[in-house]
């Protein structure tokens, strides 16, 4: 039986071994992380009905994800630097096209459909050696017929197959946490409603998303470089200097709006964006081969882990139903490969999107979602 390990315990990752399970394909899925509660998962994310979805009705996980997705969370706003609605969208109460979900409850979901032991955590990817022999920073040795780089952005698997390295946009996120919005931070539960509310002035922006449990998450959008921190005189845990920084920077903005820069709970964390070269692909190898975001990494432009998903979702199911590994890289990458062109292709750029004075529409994305481990 062929050897299959897969870098990442991300969604893709996850996906694409839920599925191998469950057809009866042995697998084991490596991590860096030491535990699955290592570190906070990041946002609020979309599943869409034409591609994560269709991953998790492979997975047989669908009906346990509209148990916990939120159709309400579809709601999105979009506003002016003062404040005022230009365009508010409400969806219907039985649409489910893209419900929401916390990133760290999809991922737990994942995790318990596997059987004990699929994850190995603190194994962290040091290289791949000749397609098929992986080094771990603890000094293990893996062999295995076929390597799966689902370890994002800046993938440790990727080198053995691509010189591509992911590029600055030149735009960064700060985020922002409001934890028991509707009780503590009223005003700004009110602003953001039961989604999402954007702004945007042509430079600088604002996103703000509703998460599970009263949370609320702000992104704090803007053009600089990516070491403008260091530049500024100011480090990540300087929440005073950054935000005396910020209300300078956003002084034109209503006073309500600032508030999502202001009334944080904690620090700020930063999350420059990163694409890779469009379009990204390289020589067929068939012992080694990416997806999602360690494939085409784009600007979180909502399509990062739907994409990341479905490429599992193809990939196990080729792997099930190919003659040879080899057969089943290549069917994965024939479909695979055109498709993440033409995403990227049309996110191209998308980053400067972000900061619209037209006030670009959030509402039909997975939001902005972490470029780790997609």
């Amino acid at each position: 039986m062929a050897r299959i390990s897969i870098i990442g315990a991300g969604p893709g990752g996850l996906t694409c071994a839920r599925i191998l399970q469950r057809r009866g394909i042995d697998v084991t899925v490596y991590d860096g992380e030491p535990g699955p509660k290592a570190r906070n998962q990041g946002g609020t994310l979309d599943l869409r009905a034409d591609d994560g979805q269709l991953a998790l009705r492979e997975a047989g996980l669908l009906d346990e994800f509209f148990r916990l997705a939120r159709p309400e969370g579809q709601e999105m706003r979009q506003l002016d630097r003062h404040g005022a609605v230009l365009f508010h969208s409400v969806p219907e109460p039985d649409d489910r096209f893209k419900p929401e979900i916390d990133r760290g409850q999809l991922r737990d979901l994942l995790l318990e459909s596997l059987a004990p032991g699929t994850v190995r955590w603190g194994q962290a990817l040091d290289s791949v050696e000749k397609g098929n022999r992986l080094h771990f920073s603890t000094g293990d040795v893996v062999e295995c017929d076929l390597v799966v780089g689902a370890d994002g952005a800046f993938s440790k698997v990727r080198p053995a197959v691509s010189d591509a390295t992911p590029q600055y946009s030149g735009v960064t996120f700060l985020e922002a946490r409001f934890a028991d919005a509707d009780r503590r931070h009223p005003d700004i539960a009110e602003l953001v409603g039961a989604g999402s509310a954007a702004a945007a002035d042509g430079d600088r922006g604002l996103f703000a998303q509703r998460n599970s449990g009263g949370h609320i998450r702000v992104y704090i959008i803007q053009r600089v470089p990516v070491d403008w921190l260091g530049r500024s005189g100011l480090s990540i845990d300087d929440t005073a200097g950054i935000r005396a920084r910020l209300l300078a920077a956003y002084t034109h903005w209503s006073p309500r709006l600032r508030r999502m820069i202001t009334d944080n709970d904690g620090d700020y964390v930063q999350r420059p964006i990163y694409a890779l070269p469009v379009p990204h692909t390289w020589e067929h190898n068939p012992a080694v081969t990416l997806l999602g975001d360690a494939a085409h990494l784009m600007p979180p432009l909502g399509v990062g882990v739907n994409l990341a998903m479905l490429d599992a979702a193809e990939l196990a199911v080729a792997i099930a139903e190919s003659a040879s590994i080899e057969a089943a890289v290549r069917a994965y990458e024939s479909t695979m490969f055109p498709r993440a062109a033409e995403m990227q292709k049309a996110t191209e750029g998308g980053a400067e999107f972000l900061l619209s004075a037209e006030v670009p529409d959030f509402g039909y994305g997975e939001n902005v979602d972490e470029q780790e481990t997609a």
